[in-house]
């Protein structure tokens, strides 16, 4: 789905109020001592566009996993409960393998959550940065392991989940996933048990030191797998109005993320984001 799904006035009120989320994040993480950086479109944002692009409409966060334990002792009911958690622990509907960071008060649901049931507001994604054993042969045999167990804990709950593909191919992925969630009813395999195996196969490699770190559970397994050295330490720079943290070597990972031409604009068909089947901004401030 374009951009084109929002509204303009839309997509920058919620800008607005995902960068306002992201300084209290920031101010406590801060105060906490928790490192993050930022991933994904939003590091891409940082560096192409000193803040969102354009179109975008989340914000996309990455912790190495201590750091993101702590963030999850400290994180709920946050600022006198204007935040909270979403995880697969705290509400086992939610389908994914990351936390949401949600602001109380507001609605945004997608087409998972309506089919699940449950519901957040607006949000930050949090994700998790697990080590990557240094062995190709390794690093290989965890990264499938953990990703196909990953995708089939999402097909535990969802038979029509979202997917990011277009055409003949989404047709095809479309069925397999129905396929795929009907065998699971039949042999009785649990959401839980899926999603205990995924990340204990992700964080097979926690007692070593590793030279890279990776959030496994991605569209394709490969697709954050970065080393230690390009995001420590992690660096401010400027995002909208406000300077948050990111990777100390941005370019390391936007490379492998996106590609080497990641400066250049997509076509206009290329340019995705995550409406909403539910908005709702809340009382305002």
């Amino acid at each position: 789905m374009s951009y084109q799904a929002y509204e303009p006035e839309t997509l920058k009120k919620l800008q607005a109020v995902e960068v306002e989320m992201l300084k209290d994040f920031a101010s406590l993480c801060e105060e906490h001592g928790i490192d993050y950086f930022g991933i994904g479109g939003t590091l891409l944002g940082a560096v192409r566009h000193q803040g969102f692009i354009p179109w975008d409409d989340d914000i996309d966060i990455g912790m190495t996993v201590e750091h993101y334990e702590r963030f999850l002792q400290v994180a709920d009911g946050a600022f006198d409960g204007k935040y909270k958690l979403i995880n697969f622990d705290i509400n086992n509907n939610f389908p994914n393998m990351f936390t949401k960071w949600y602001k109380t008060g507001t609605v945004f649901r997608d087409n998972d959550a309506m089919a699940m049931g449950y519901s957040t507001g607006i949000f930050i994604d949090i994700f998790r940065f697990d080590n990557a054993p240094d062995d190709g042969k390794q690093l290989r045999s965890q990264a499938m392991k953990a990703w196909i167990l990953s995708k089939l804990f999402i097909l535990s709950l969802l038979s029509n989940p979202i997917i990011m593909a277009y055409g003949i191919k989404a047709k095809v992925m479309k069925l397999a996933s129905k396929i795929i969630y009907r065998l699971l009813k039949i042999i009785r395999i649990s959401p839980r048990t899926l999603y205990d195996k995924a990340n204990q196969a992700s964080l097979a490699y926690e007692a070593q030191e590793t030279q890279r770190v990776t959030y496994i559970f991605d569209m394709k397994p490969y697709l954050n797998l970065i080393k230690r050295s390009d995001i420590y330490p992690t660096q401010f720079m400027t995002f909208e109005d406000i300077k948050i943290r990111f990777p100390h070597n941005p370019e390391a990972y936007l490379n492998v993320c996106y590609g080497s031409d990641y400066m250049t604009l997509p076509p206009e068909d290329k340019r995705h984001n995550h409406p909403p089947t539910e908005l709702d901004f809340g009382e305002e401030e």
